[in-house]
């Protein structure tokens, strides 16, 4: 019984759980979708690289320090010996020896053989391949920073536009609903009024029927909010069965005073897409300037300290560590390769024009796109001026109409077109204030805000 009684409690915990809703303005939708973004946290990840691809392109330019250790065993050799000329005689073993040579070896005889060295080596000239790789890596970074600007703008835009989607659904579906409601009261009143032999029942047919359709309208308008609802939840993070509650309202246009150059300058100084672009043509600009080092020397200081056992700078070699130091200037030039370093010259050329076509191509892109969202945010302002005056036209006519059928001034089929005209006209001004919100984040998002 008792674990019954838990199981019940854990039931009636997670009903309640599940139909708890989380309730966001659209700000708070924004900072939840930035938050639980995967994409934008891999874009993060991508400046984290690109800015230690900087630092490992910095340190190709400092002196660099190597330690090499190494032992090798030997075969045994004949010892390397010197006969030297030598006259006299020698006691031995109660024996007269004559000689007239000696033989005396030098050094010993070593077959473990130990190197350690340390070695420092400093450019000093390479024809700007350094410097270029450091100026690559640099606008790589700043192009890397510029593209997650991009991908947050974008998934902000994304998140106003599902978030106002939701919000549109669920408006749609209460103006459904309440079409559904005035269709179905208009239906009894076509019912008692036919009873009483004031209608047709072919007038009572074309009610049921407006009916049948204003239902399958309410179905569909019903799947719209739990498709919107999922779509949101992706576009946040979040499960995709939260339940989410709008909280912001949607706000009555005004049409905007910028001036259209005004926005564009702004657009081509803040644009993501442009300072990145910018950062790419600079990055063309190293590339040539590396590809044009091949036709340059390239000098490395380079010192080494060595303490070896035996050292082969010390004689006679002996079966122990010395140290001894070398300093040296090395310098190394293509003098023929086959024109390589004029063909990589060539390619970063084209190259470097490339990126100029695109960054130019890209300004006229945005160009237009400032220019037509101006437009746009203006129209939908236009639009929902006159739109909100269709709703007040719309109600006033739908109030004079069914009074006047409920005094049988006005036939059946009036009421039913006041009812789809109420029923348009609301989904019209709906409609252009969502379209007003999304021009408006359209808008910022084309100026780089």
């Amino acid at each position: 019984m008792r674990t019954k009684i838990v199981i019940t409690v854990i039931m009636i915990s997670s009903m309640m759980v599940a139909q708890e809703k989380l309730s966001l303005t659209v700000d708070q939708a924004v900072q939840t979708g930035l938050e639980n973004s995967k994409t934008l946290k891999s874009s993060q990840f991508k400046v984290v690289a690109a800015e230690a691809k900087t630092s490992e392109a910095n340190a190709a330019g400092l002196p660099s320090l190597k330690l090499n250790a190494a032992y090798t065993k030997l075969s045994e050799v004949d010892p390397f010996t010197l006969n030297f000329p030598a006259f006299g005689t020698l006691q031995a073993d109660n024996k007269t020896v004559l000689f007239n040579t000696v033989k005396a070896q030098l050094g010993d005889n070593v077959t473990n053989n130990y190197t350690l060295r340390a070695t420092v080596q400093q450019p000093l000239f390479t024809g700007g391949k350094i410097s270029g790789a450091k100026d690559i890596s640099e606008a790589s970074y700043e192009a890397t920073k510029e593209d997650f600007k991009k991908d947050r703008s974008d998934l902000i835009y994304n998140i106003k536009s599902a978030y106002w989607n939701l919000f549109r659904a669920n408006e749609f579906k209460k103006m459904v609903d309440e079409n559904v409601g005035q269709i179905k009261a208009h239906a009894a009143d076509a019912e008692n009024m036919m009873k009483q032999g004031l209608l047709t029942n072919n007038d009572l047919l074309k009610v049921q029927v407006q009916l049948s359709d204003a239902l399958v309208r309410q179905i569909d308008a019903k799947n719209n909010v739990t498709l919107s609802m999922i779509a949101l939840n992706n576009t946040l993070g979040l499960p995709l069965d939260t339940e989410i509650d709008i909280i912001s309202q949607l706000q009555t246009g005004s049409s905007s005073s910028a001036d259209i150059n005004m926005l564009v300058k702004k657009a081509v100084e803040n644009r993501p897409e442009i300072l990145g672009m910018n950062a790419r043509l600079k990055m063309s600009e190293s590339n040539l300037s590396i590809a044009r080092s091949g036709w340059y020397p390239q000098i490395f200081l380079v010192g080494n300290y060595n303490y070896l056992n035996p050292n082969q700078r010390i004689f006679p070699s002996k079966a122990e560590f010395k140290g001894t130091w070398d300093v040296s200037v090395s310098l190394s030039y293509d003098l023929w390769n086959w024109n390589t370093s004029g063909s990589q010259s060539t390619q970063a050329e084209a190259q470097l024009s490339q990126t100029e076509q695109a960054l130019s191509q890209m300004k006229d892109g945005i160009l237009l796109e400032v220019t037509q969202s101006y437009l746009t945010l203006n129209q939908t302002n236009e639009r929902a001026a006159v739109a909100r005056k269709g709703v007040e036209q719309a109600e006033e006519n739908y109030r004079v109409t069914n009074e006047r059928y409920k005094k049988g001034l006005n036939v059946n089929s009036d009421l039913l077109d006041a009812e789809v005209a109420l029923l348009q006209a609301k989904l019209n001004y709906t409609q252009s204030l969502i379209d007003y919100e999304l021009s408006n984040a359209r808008l910022s998002r084309s100026i780089g805000e």
